[in-house]
């Protein structure tokens, strides 16, 4: 119905809009609210692809233009992670159990950002063995959960210390953003069907994403992106854990 869009709406500005400011797309989020409108399943992993993608791409401009992204950090992760999301995202498979042990890991590390934000020193960057089977894990993670991966790739790079906050959330969403169109793409393919209420979805995840991230690349300091980034990691693991 019209007005339960226009709050289904107002709830994707917002989560989009906390998301971007860590360099995130926010499709745990988009999945957990319109699971909560009671949403169709097939329905609402197209839609979370399409809203991530939107706003990853917002993000990646931003967190680009203020000078954060790095090449050299993203590749070896995106590399084998993208032909993985799209496995991942065409296999329509019942994954409850593994959503519950991604979340509990989630909200650990949501835990320690929370009680201790670290501080904003790279120690070393991970070696390319590393980043590359760590990168397929987290497409093919990606793709079965309906997300770009970001949510895994960000605290790994902080925990780590292979990244600071601002490098990581740039890296991050580029990361989201392919993983995102992989994932889409193989969705489709498998469904055949997209919902047509994502426009209107669209336009609110856009400008809650272009505020976030404008905020996240150039205001915001790291200890408050880190914190927001607990928050989004407690709102993606609750909702991995609870959704069937």
């Amino acid at each position: 119905m019209p007005e339960h869009l226009a709050f289904l709406a107002v709830a994707i500005l917002v989560v989009a809009f906390l998301y971007s400011c860590v360099g995130h797309a926010g499709a745990s989020g988009y999945i957990a609210v319109m699971t909560l409108f009671g949403l169709a399943a097939p329905d609402i992993k197209s839609a979370a692809l399409v809203l991530n993608i939107l706003v990853a791409s917002i993000g990646t401009w931003q967190f680009w233009r203020a000078g954060h992204f790095s090449w050299g950090l993203f590749w070896p992760f995106a590399v084998l992670a993208v032909p993985m999301a799209f496995v991942g995202g065409y296999v329509n498979l019942p994954t409850h159990v593994f959503k519950v042990l991604v979340g509990v890991v989630l909200l650990l590390s949501a835990v320690r950002f929370l009680l201790k934000p670290a501080g904003d020193v790279v120690v070393r960057e991970p070696t390319r063995p590393v980043a590359l089977g760590l990168g397929a894990s987290l497409g093919l993670m990606a793709g079965l959960t309906g997300t770009g991966g970001g949510i895994f790739l960000t605290p790994l790079l902080l925990i780590n210390r292979w990244a600071r906050a601002k490098a990581a959330a740039a890296v991050s969403a580029m990361f989201i953003l392919v993983n995102s169109a992989a994932g889409l793409l193989g969705n489709l393919s498998s469904t055949k069907r997209y919902p047509a209420f994502a426009l209107v979805l669209a336009i609110a995840a856009v400008i809650g994403g272009t505020a976030g991230s404008y905020l996240g690349s150039r205001r915001f300091n790291h200890v408050m992106i880190k914190r927001l980034l607990s928050v989004v990691l407690l709102i993606a693991g609750v909702k991995l854990i609870l959704t069937p």
